[in-house]
């Protein structure tokens, strides 16, 4: 009997924990792991957070003039990327200047997993979540899920004011993700409200519970409301190899965002081919920067 669609997603994020845990042996006995710059208790979630920052060049407390922001989701695991592409292009300004703001949510494979599950997911999933507690030998209700809209509102209350108050800011802010980072990133751009104005959603888990946020969306986006009121930048992209369940509902979820823009709202889909949902990674976090915070040069 052949898995359903969404075993193989969730099989095919198991791979990704079970690959991560296993790099993360290979450190040993020299950690290479990057320490955060501040860890910020949140009184909404009853956790911690990692906050990871990157400044941009020259950047210095007494800049008058403000930089946008972007929110970046696994930040223990995306901060050494995202820098690295930013220093990488650095020389050439190619890439607007921004704070990137890494938010992390453990610093151990187990209370990371477990966290972004509850994080990064709308509403509960019970088959999902009766997987991953067997993967994780953990009993019976130990997983849980559905915490996106508390943890929104831990971003918007707790960690944009403690970023505006710390750094040089303005009200130009992004927010990035893959996997359940992207099926949080694609929640925010319909739950938000106008918090965020450039969305990078890549290879976002829309299958959880049943396609749910596809269905939102076709509620929310409609011809004669064209969500968002604010102009807005969204990249959404998928590896060609990521399968049936994750490549047709990406690509309908972005042919409906392109049915209901409006001038306001710019739409940017990408397919990598020949990538997989672990090899994409690195090419959509680049193309995340180069869609939504590319340079604008002027014509000589």
């Amino acid at each position: 009997m052949k898995p359903s669609g969404k075993l193989m997603s969730v099989l095919v994020v198991l791979l990704i924990l079970s690959m991560h845990s296993i790099s993360g042996q290979n450190l040993e006995p020299r950690q290479r792991e990057p320490e955060p710059d501040t860890t910020l208790t949140s009184k909404i979630m009853g956790k911690d957070y990692q906050l990871y920052i990157s400044l941009p060049n020259g950047y210095s407390s007494n800049d008058t003039v403000p930089y946008p922001v972007l929110y970046v989701l696994d930040g223990r695991l995306a901060f050494p990327l995202f820098n690295s592409i930013r220093e990488i292009r650095e020389p050439g300004k190619e890439l607007e200047d921004v704070i990137l703001v890494c938010i992390g949510c453990g610093l151990d494979y187990d209370s990371w997993h477990l966290n972004r599950l509850y994080d990064y997911t709308p509403s509960s999933d019970t088959t999902v979540q009766r997987i991953f507690e067997k993967h994780l030998r953990l009993p019976e209700g130990a997983v849980q899920a559905g915490g996106a809209e508390k943890f929104l509102e831990c971003i918007t209350t707790e960690i944009i004011p403690y970023i505006d108050k710390h750094y040089t800011t303005n009200n130009d802010r992004g927010i990035t993700g893959s996997s359940l980072g992207g099926l949080f990133a694609a929640y925010c751009l319909l739950h938000s409200k106008g918090v965020f104005n450039r969305y990078g959603i890549n290879s976002p888990s829309l299958w959880w519970n049943n396609n749910e946020l596809q269905t939102q969306g076709e509620s929310l986006f409609t011809e004669t409301n064209p969500l968002p009121k604010s102009p807005t930048s969204i990249f959404i992209s998928v590896g060609a190899q990521e399968g049936p369940t994750m490549v047709p509902i990406i690509e309908k979820f972005s042919a409906l965002l392109k049915s209901r823009a409006d001038h306001k709202l710019v739409i940017t889909s990408h397919i990598f081919e020949d990538e997989t949902h672990l090899s994409v990674v690195p090419a959509s976090c680049s193309r995340t920067l180069s869609v939504l915070y590319k340079r604008q040069r002027l014509v000589q």
